[in-house]
């Protein structure tokens, strides 16, 4: 890949920190699967970090998972950081938006903490702002494509949750998370007619392929 791209992204930040002494950004992975959790990350860089180290930096769904485990480290290494994650429970009780935006607040509160500063500019990729937040933020659409801290919160979040989905995948193989994440693929939901639901299912999200809780067979 070609460095001129992560000198891009890392411009827009600089672009938007004007008047703050810090940028963070945060993106979630997991909204649209109907199992597993919703992630979420936040990410400030570190000053004067090399860009050279950052030249695969993008989106990371244009990323293979072995250059995302590659920036992973990289990232984690160059910057104060937060992984968050809500649970499925919670995602049922308050809906996925607003538990991903929960996901992102808890993540963004921990990297205020480290940074020990106020006044800093949080870009939250997406158009919704993040409820209940004391702190400057701005929508930025696209923004994984567009900003290096947003780009790099969505590669800590995917690596994350990845790894979590991978994880329960041995509690319950018969799903195939390992492969579809948690998403409906097709043998996923043959899988569901076949064997049930589980305790990491979303039952909102499934609606349309079972008719009630009292149907669901324990997986």
């Amino acid at each position: 890949m070609n460095l001129n791209n992560a000198i891009n992204l890392f411009n827009f930040d600089e672009a938007e920190k004007k008047g703050f002494d810090y940028i963070t950004g945060t993106d979630e992975a997991g909204r649209g699967p109907a199992a597993g959790g919703v992630w979420a990350a936040a990410v400030c860089f570190k000053k004067d970090i090399d860009y050279k180290l950052f030249k695969k930096l993008n989106d990371s769904k244009k990323l293979t998972p072995k250059t995302r485990l590659e920036l992973f480290e990289i990232i984690k290494n160059n910057s104060y950081y937060s992984i968050k994650t809500i649970d499925v429970e919670k995602i049922e009780e308050i809906n996925i938006l607003q538990a991903s935006l929960l996901a992102m607040k808890k993540a963004i509160l921990d990297v205020q903490n480290q940074i020990k500063s106020k006044n800093f500019l949080t870009l939250v990729d997406g158009n919704k702002l993040i409820n209940d937040f004391d702190f400057k933020q701005k929508c930025i659409i696209k923004g994984d494509s567009k900003s290096a801290c947003i780009a790099a919160a969505s590669i800590l979040a995917k690596v994350s949750r990845d790894n979590y989905m991978e994880k329960i995948h041995e509690e319950f193989p018969q799903y195939n998370w390992k492969k579809n994440k948690g998403y409906l693929s097709s043998f996923h939901i043959e899988a569901i007619k076949k064997f049930g639901i589980n305790k990491y299912h979303r039952k909102s999200f499934l609606k349309n392929i079972i008719k009630s809780p009292s149907e669901n067979r324990k997986a």
